[in-house]
């Protein structure tokens, strides 16, 4: 056990010893004895970024031909922001206009919510800054929160180093169905509830599966957060919608979850975290948007939970970045730009077109099983070797760049591999699994 902390990662373990003995060692904070850098996707994707001669599998952006896609609104803007577009501060809530365009943007997206039962959305920078303000606002020490089993690494640096919290790992997913495992999911949230609070995190299209509830088990996951709410405990539903929009087929809801939590129930605060990052194709522009809702609140409690997330992103970030708000309103305002999107994300569904295809065909793989996928920019392996290993094989002796997550997920981001190199990917995959599982034995 740490002498710092019986929960301590490993990897700040390890950054902890190195510099115990200096004056920064001696001056860190509790939260800055346990930060660490995850030897998760970020890293991975940077060894990548040096070996994966090939094809680089590992970051969930959309390229083409060895660049990333981008819309002409953005291109064309770069370089003619006016200083008050360009290097003025940002109000500390974002651009009012940017505001008001993505709360009409959210409205036109999902039909079903009235738009004054929401908050008025606030920029952040980035969907990430939006966890960590949520988390600031509702995750305390010792708090538990429910996520899928995988989920994305950052969830844990999030609410569990930076908070304090513990992440409830739920096994979101059933192979045998080939959708969501609502018995799993019912349980925890249940148990969950006999402590009187319940909260829980939906990141869909998921990150890493890239799987999307179908309508109806949309229907059955809000009605197990309306039975908790029915029972008396109060529950967060935070709903982060990164990867909104990109569904490949027709029995997926075309609404976010968040719009039917919104006004579920008075014991039920839904928050919405989403942006133009993924949907819009603008990933380093680091931008996006938090939104509040719930049956029992009005907008005078609306403006009082802004403001505290104001304090939040005050203390914090200070305000987003001003540029990225300016360009993502001209991009919104042009033309082209809903032909563009459409484009790129035929290109995505073709993309998983040939994944979806090419796994199907050998769904009895003894070594390899998808996890299920229908959506978002990847799809994941269940591995009965080990999946680092796995990793490391096809990054250094064939030149691919994919994420292990934990000892037998295996992602693959299909978003950024080239239509004529998916099947070529896909195929050395498979062989380096086989053999890896040959040598096991």
């Amino acid at each position: 056990m740490c002498k710092y902390c019986g929960c301590m990662n490993p990897l700040a373990d390890e950054l902890n010893k190195i510099i115990e003995d200096t004056v920064a060692g001696r001056l860190l904070s509790n939260l800055g004895r346990r930060f660490y850098f995850p030897k998760g996707i970020v890293a991975q994707a940077a060894e990548a970024k040096k070996s994966a001669s090939f094809a680089n599998g590992t970051i969930g952006m959309a390229y083409t031909n060895g660049r990333p896609l981008i819309l002409s609104a953005i291109a064309d803007n770069m370089a003619s922001l006016t200083p008050e577009e360009s290097v003025a501060y940002a109000p500390t809530a974002g651009v009012e206009k940017a505001r008001l365009t993505w709360r009409d943007l959210l409205i036109k997206k999902n039909p079903s919510l009235d738009p004054d039962e929401i908050s008025m959305p606030v920029v952040v920078a980035g969907l990430t800054c939006g966890l960590s303000c949520t988390a600031d606002m509702f995750i305390s020490k010792g708090s538990d929160l429910i996520t899928s089993d995988p989920c994305w690494d950052n969830y844990a640096l999030t609410f569990e180093v930076r908070r304090g919290a513990r992440l409830v790992s739920v096994p979101f997913f059933d192979l045998g169905s080939g959708g969501l495992n609502i018995e799993a999911i019912r349980a925890a949230v249940k148990s969950m509830a006999k402590s009187g609070t319940v909260r829980i995190l939906f990141n869909f299209p998921n990150n890493p599966s890239g799987y999307s509830p179908t309508s109806a088990e949309g229907d059955t996951l809000v009605d197990i957060i309306r039975e908790a709410a029915e029972g008396g405990a109060d529950v967060l539903v935070i709903c982060d919608d990164a990867y909104f929009g990109l569904f490949y087929e027709d029995s997926i809801s075309g609404e976010s979850l968040f719009t039917r939590f919104a006004n579920l129930h008075e014991r039920v605060l839904a928050v919405k975290i989403d942006g133009p990052i993924k949907e819009d194709f603008v990933w380093g522009l680091r931008m996006g948007f938090l939104t509040f809702a719930s049956k029992g609140l009005n907008q005078t409690h609306y403006n009082a939970l802004i403001k505290k997330l104001m304090g939040a992103l005050r203390s914090s970030i200070s305000c987003a970045n001003t540029s990225s708000q300016y360009l993502m309103l001209k991009a919104m305002e042009d033309p082209r730009t809903p032909g563009e999107k459409e484009k790129y994300k035929a290109i995505l569904y073709g993309r998983y077109r040939q994944v979806k295809d090419f796994v199907e065909a050998r769904r009895e793989h003894p070594v390899l099983r998808p996890l299920p996928f229908n959506s978002g920019y990847f799809m994941c392996f269940l591995c009965k070797v080990d999946a680092e290993a796995l990793r490391q094989e096809l990054l250094y002796k064939h030149g691919i760049g994919l994420v292990s997550l934990g000892e037998n997920c295996l992602r693959m981001a299909f978003s950024s591999i080239d239509d004529d190199k998916i099947n070529a990917v896909l195929e050395k995959i498979y062989e380096a699994a086989e053999k890896l599982a040959d040598d096991d034995f």
